[in-house]
């Protein structure tokens, strides 16, 4: 069975089990109405008619109460499925191109002055980002979102694919953990939770708390002989010791409240998420290798704190706030928080670690699932190297993706892409940049076949000015240029996608300076693409050393409308479709006339 033959399963059985639990939820609801008027006839046909026994009443609370149970039952599968339901629209979306209605874009990742982030759409609306990440937790969009910012050496590479091969059958669990918890994001920042855990204790020692347990009980005691013989003065004594000490310890108390009370419920949904992975046997060793820093099962200290965090805010209930004020509640449990975080407050940032790093193998898992057909890169160690056979960008339909090969290598690592307006050269280069992005990452390529070896990258292909940084298109261009030059000086190759170089300047300038930003390159060791409709740039490949070579896409005129195929072929492109272009959107072009 296919993905989306199993995913349309899937949400079919979805839809059916919501269908039924709405159902049920409004035949329980009508009950729990009707319980309720009969309540009412039965508390006027006792009390006020006295036609019955008071006993009665037990009838209609015990009813209305069995079908708020069971109506609370129902509510939570009603929700369950309709999150089944809404996990599985996704994943047919990710599969037919419609997946940018969904998810997070991960925007504010977006680093304008990273290598290749913004040239490659890796963060935003319709980006890498946002296909890929399945992300509950921010510590796991995190990790993810450094994968995709950061190659990872050729055993990590090799780690993550293992992992990610263990992780792609396992459907069930991806759904079970999209299901648990509520359907929130985790905004518990991973940074800040660990500053936390490492932080001193604020609250006084074990005489205060000592003196903490024993006035609550002296006033208790002494309400007791109030109300027994009249004598006050016990309570008096005692409630007033201890409304001092509250007063005293009140703003460390509330410090140390206020520091966990928003994460509460993202604290719960970790601990859920953390519980299911513990269950899950693996046999990959980077799973297994997670799956040991859970042996001391974090999922149920994590659920004691946010269990704590809980029960501290029924103090703000009117009803018991005058007991929790009696019993110094919130004294004792911001104790309990601080012990809690005396014991494990170490663990949390190595809990965190783990957990963001399965959920992004998870969202690569995903990923890969969708797409059965599409291979894991072969890393290789050596000179330069990137050969792939049908590569197609990842970010657009099957149906519309076009696929092209082609290799670079230190024999020849220059190409430089001639075409026209539209006809394709951008999407190579993205194409061959997110590629590498995704493998680097540990995802399948989507490519037939797919060799290379370790690469910095770096890419001039989205290019804007700055107002607020004052700075012309150009001088952002050769900026960005400058740090390739610096990042191809660096241990590793440079991978280098370079569109229109230097279109900001004048085509003189632009010869000479293109030739010497390329000749610079090739002698750091670097590799890459060049794409131009200049044509006097293509003579650069023959200027090089080593040679590089020209590779073009071309168009060609339908009933007057421009016809692109986006296939890449040798050689340099023979024509320019500028004119037609200008013309086939009602622009009056005569090239007859004079300049």
């Amino acid at each position: 069975m296919t993905p989306a033959a199993e995913y349309q399963v899937r949400l079919e059985a979805r839809r059916q089990a919501l269908a039924a639990h709405t159902q049920a939820s409004a035949r329980l609801s009508a009950a729990r109405f009707a319980t309720g008027l009969a309540g009412v006839f039965v508390f006027w046909f006792t009390f006020v008619h006295h036609g019955a026994s008071p006993f009665w009443m037990l009838a209609p609370i015990a009813v209305f109460l069995v079908l708020a149970r069971y109506h609370e039952r129902t509510l939570r599968a009603l929700d369950r499925a309709r999150r089944g339901q809404h996990y599985y629209l996704r994943a047919l979306a990710r599969l037919d191109g419609s997946w940018q209605q969904f998810g997070e874009t991960g925007a504010r990742f977006l680093d304008p002055h990273h290598p290749y982030a913004a040239s490659l759409d890796l963060f935003g609306p319709g980006s890498l980002f946002q296909l890929l990440s399945s992300a509950r937790t921010l510590a796991g969009e995190q990790t993810l979102a450094r994968w995709l910012l950061s190659p990872a050496a050729p055993a990590e590479i090799a780690a993550r694919q293992q992992a990610v091969s263990d992780l792609r059958p396992r459907l069930d669990l991806r759904e079970e953990m999209f299901l648990l918890g509520d359907d929130i994001r985790a905004g518990v920042h991973p940074d800040a939770l660990a500053r936390w855990g490492a932080a001193a204790p604020v609250l006084p020692g074990r005489a205060v708390r000592l003196a903490a347990f024993v006035l609550p009980a002296l006033t208790l005691a002494g309400l007791a002989l109030w109300a027994l013989n009249g004598s006050r003065i016990l309570f008096l004594i005692s409630a007033s010791a201890q409304a001092l000490l509250a007063f005293r310890l009140r703003p460390l108390v509330h410090h140390v409240l206020e520091s966990l009370d928003a994460p509460a419920r993202e604290l719960q949904l970790i601990a859920a998420l953390l519980r299911r992975i513990e269950s899950e046997p693996f046999d990959a060793p980077l799973l297994s290798g997670l799956s040991a820093r859970f042996a001391a099962q974090p999922s149920r200290h994590i659920h004691r704190l946010a269990r704590f965090v809980e029960f501290a805010a029924q103090a703000h209930n009117a009803f018991f706030a005058p007991i929790a004020a009696t019993l110094l509640w919130n004294l004792h449990f911001a104790w309990a928080i601080e012990a809690w975080r005396d014991a494990h407050g170490a663990s949390i940032a190595r809990w965190l670690e783990a957990l963001g790093e399965f959920e992004a193998l998870s969202s690569l898992a995903v990923y890969a699932a969708g797409r059965p057909a599409d291979p894991f890169p072969e890393l290789r160690e050596g000179p330069p190297l990137y050969d792939g056979e049908n590569l197609a960008h990842p970010l657009l339909p099957p149906d519309r993706a076009v696929p092209n090969s082609l290799r670079l290598s230190s024999a020849e690592p220059l190409i430089i892409v001639s075409g026209s307006n539209m006809s394709g050269k951008s999407t190579l280069l993205r194409t061959i940049g997110v590629n590498a992005v995704l493998a680097f990452a540990g995802a399948p390529v989507r490519a037939s076949r797919l060799t290379l070896t370790p690469f910095a990258l770096g890419a001039s292909i989205r290019v804007v000015d700055s107002l607020q940084e004052g700075s012309s298109r150009f001088f952002a261009e050769i900026t960005q240029l400058r740090r390739l030059v610096d990042l191809a000086r660096g241990p590793v190759p440079l991978l280098f996608l370079l569109d229109e170089i230097l279109s900001g300047t004048n085509s003189h300038d632009r010869r000479i300076g293109a030739a010497a930003i390329l000749r610079g390159l090739l002698r750091l060791g670097a590799a890459g693409l060049v794409t131009t409709h200049d044509l006097a740039l293509t003579r650069i490949a023959e200027a090089v050393e080593p040679p590089g070579l020209n590779l073009h896409f071309e168009d060609h005129l339908e009933q007057g409308r421009i016809v692109f195929d986006y296939r890449i072929r040798p050689g340099v492109v023979a024509k320019s479709n500028a004119l037609a272009l200008m013309r086939s959107i009602g622009l009056d072009v005569d090239v007859a006339a004079p300049l």
